[in-house]
């Protein structure tokens, strides 16, 4: 594991071994990466990456900057079989799941870009692909971030459109990193549309489960919910939300939705914004509206495809 701790690249990197050992393994192995293709800044700081796999795939993960915190988004999947209506990563279709240590490059490469200057601080597996649904590999991954790359699970998220299963499967085999659940509606018919998942695990099933979640006291488990123009930003929206996550240790994150070319929906107004915010800030509920940084580079929530 010293590849991890010393973010080697190639074997002789692991000057721990001696030299003879080094040519050895050099005659039967040699260490995988990834290949940045292209780095984007955006106009805010934020960067994305499009990292080039070895069968040719591409993947993209995106660095975000904020004061002292430096967030990694990373991919678990190439493309994504989720099917959610809003998002663009959904309209490539999905090629294959990323391997443990595919996962953990993306982190790797992007260390080696900006270090020494600066170091990632937060890791979210918010990229492209559902990471429940690889469940062996991210939890690998989690493995070796935890371990070898001395990431605090504390600093970790991991966002579900809703694996009831899996969810709570990851915090019995012990990965108590923090959860998102991508929620994104408040009634069954409007989230099935949306969200295909809703139709295997219905919002009833999903939240009776965030309630059995061995949350410690201190933490919450955060909802994402992207506000789409007519769709789910009414104030019924709002009450319903409030009565749905009663009884759950929670914060909201709300997404006004980044538009794209060929998208279906629209951002709804200002205004929408703050009274939904306000009426669920009333119920007693930790409610903020995320600010969508990357968006003139496409690095935003919901708009990672890497179509090259």
């Amino acid at each position: 594991m010293r590849i991890y701790t010393k973010k080697a690249v190639s074997i002789d990197e692991i000057t721990e071994f001696s030299l003879p050992l080094r040519e050895h393994l050099k005659g039967i192995s040699f260490i995988s990466g990834l290949r940045i293709v292209n780095r984007l800044v955006s106009n805010d700081g934020t960067r994305k990456y499009l990292f080039a796999l070895g069968d040719g795939h591409t993947i993209e993960s995106v660095l975000i900057e904020d004061g002292e915190r430096l967030t990694l988004c990373v991919s678990s999947q190439v493309g994504c079989a989720m099917g959610c209506k809003f998002c663009l990563t959904a309209r490539g279709g999905f090629k294959r799941n990323l391997k443990a240590h595919e996962i953990c490059d993306q982190i790797l490469c992007v260390s080696r870009d900006i270090e020494p200057e600066r170091k990632i601080t937060n890791i979210v597996m918010m990229g492209m692909g559902e990471p429940l649904s690889n469940y062996k590999e991210v939890t690998g991954a989690l493995k070796i971030m935890m371990e070898w790359l001395n990431i605090s699970k504390r600093r970790i998220t991991l966002s579900t459109a809703g694996f009831v299963p899996e969810l709570e499967r990851l915090y019995s085999d012990g990965f108590n990193v923090n959860p998102a659940i991508s929620l994104n509606a408040t009634t069954d018919d409007t989230r099935s549309m949306i969200m295909p998942v809703n139709k295997r695990y219905n919002l009833k099933t999903l939240l009776s489960a965030c309630r059995r979640l061995p949350i410690p006291e201190r933490r919450r488990i955060t909802f994402e919910y992207v506000l789409l123009k007519d769709i789910n930003d009414s104030a019924e929206d709002a009450a319903r939300l409030i009565r749905l996550l009663k009884g759950v240790r929670a914060k909201v994150n709300l997404i006004p939705f980044n538009e794209y070319d060929g998208a279906h929906f629209k951002r709804p107004d200002d205004t929408t914004v703050l009274e939904f915010q306000e009426i669920v800030a009333r119920g007693h509920i930790s409610v903020f509206i995320r600010k969508s940084k990357g968006r003139d580079i496409l690095a935003a929530c919901g708009q990672l495809r890497a179509s090259n």
